[in-house]
């Protein structure tokens, strides 16, 4: 196979907490506004956490037939959405033979909610109520497996299940098939949707959830008053495609995907290495790929999830990746501000928040950061998007079980 191939995105889709389409997401970003609200998917009474970043006024008739919502989770209907959008505005269909095409679709836990509903009639009304259904809604691969059904895509097709990180990780893996000859195009990124009591109970517990009750008082990334991330969902879907590919049939073209580092921390199984050397280790490897200079204008979209261990070992990361100096000048924010974190498919908002940003000049904030911890000192835009002329942005993913990544874009030029 040949190697070093650019590899270019040309299609973008997304259902999340501020919107239902890629306008109004971005819309949402650029505004600072706020997707965190009460949970309404159950009834949180019983739980010290009252918050969540969901899917608003989502109604699953309004994209496909009564029957195919009641084969899939919640997770692969998100996914299919966002790819159906991704496709629909790459004009890919039809332009690359089927068995070129890839799907890596990122995924942290699966069908849980579906998990969750058969696992209760076991217990309530014996085995033979438990649906035949059961085992393909659940399992991470489905989402993967029916965009490449739906979209007739005959390579690769598989998901990146890396915790938080596996929406990047999909996203990477994607531009190395691409890279190195193995597809001409990918669909790509990552779903979620894992606000369910089993799922917020097991975080509450573990003490990684915030409890305000607050939404503008709940995901704090880099304030001093931060308690524990709020849990959201969704997916946006990415559509990667070699660049000469691109060029010829005269797509239009986001941005380039030109670095990719992943690492594991290989140190404990929720918390990053103190010295937080995987997450910086990724970003010198993705920097490296895309041919970072000190001149470059650099944006960092954070993991930033408002953790108290995350945001600060985050912060070393970036000072030990890019030196004290340009990790000053550097412009970092956190959109799970907004987003809330949406696990799998964090990496694959964070992306296209990269690739918008590049394109459009507008650096979305991290709101509501009103009192910044001191061990957090670089610029994260606090509270207000701003202007400026981008050459590299940075997204970084830290996962549960010490994985890292970062993906590194460019405007094509």
């Amino acid at each position: 196979m040949s190697e070093n191939k650019r590899v270019v995105v040309t299609g973008l889709g997304a259902i999340t907490p501020l919107g239902k389409s890629v306008a109004e997401a971005w819309e949402g970003l650029q505004a600072g506004k706020n997707g965190i609200a009460p949970i309404t998917l159950f009834d949180t009474t019983d739980y010290k956490t009252k918050l969540g970043a969901e899917v608003k006024d989502y109604d699953p008739l309004t994209y496909m037939e009564k029957s195919d919502t009641l084969r899939t989770d919640r997770y692969t209907q998100f996914a299919l959405i966002a790819a159906d959008q991704a496709v629909a505005d790459s004009g890919i269909a039809g332009q690359v033979e089927p068995e070129r095409v890839g799907v890596y679709m990122g995924v942290g836990i699966g069908g849980i909610s579906t998990f969750e509903t058969e696992h209760t009639k076991l217990m309530e009304k014996g085995p033979r109520r438990v649906s035949s259904l059961f085992i393909p809604m659940m399992i991470p691969n489905m989402a993967a497996g029916m965009i490449a059904i739906r979209h007739d895509c005959r390579g690769p097709a598989m998901p990146a299940v890396t915790a938080c990180a596996s929406g990047s990780n999909a996203i990477g893996e994607a531009m190395r098939l691409i890279r190195h000859g193995y597809a001409d195009a990918v669909i790509t990124g990552g779903s979620e949707a894992a606000i369910c009591p089993l799922a917020i109970a097991g975080f509450v517990n573990m003490h990684a959830l915030s409890t305000a009750e607050d939404p503008d008082a709940a995901s704090l990334p880099f304030d001093s008053r931060r308690g524990g991330f709020v849990i959201g969902e969704g997916a946006v879907a990415l559509v990667l495609e070699e660049y000469e590919h691109a060029r010829a049939r005269g797509a239009r073209i986001y941005g380039e995907v030109c670095g990719y580092g992943s690492t594991c921390d290989a140190n404990h199984i929720t918390a990053p290495h103190p010295q937080a050397r995987g997450g910086a280790q990724a970003m010198r490897d993705a920097m490296a790929e895309a041919g970072y200079q000190e001149s470059d204008v650099v944006y960092i979209n954070a993991h930033g999830t408002g953790t108290p261990m995350n945001d600060k070992l985050e912060t070393v990361a970036i000072k030990k990746a890019l030196g004290e100096d340009a990790a000053h000048r550097a412009y970092i924010s956190s959109t799970k501000s907004m987003t809330g974190h949406m696990l799998g498919a964090a990496g694959a908002i964070e992306a296209m928040t990269c690739l918008l940003a590049l394109q459009e000049g507008i650096v979305p904030p991290t709101i509501n950061l009103c009192s910044p911890d001191p061990e957090c000192d670089l610029n994260y835009v606090p509270r207000q998007a701003v202007k400026a002329e981008i050459d590299l942005a940075l997204s970084n993913s830290l996962g549960f079980g010490g994985h890292n990544a970062c993906l590194a874009f460019r405007k094509v030029k």
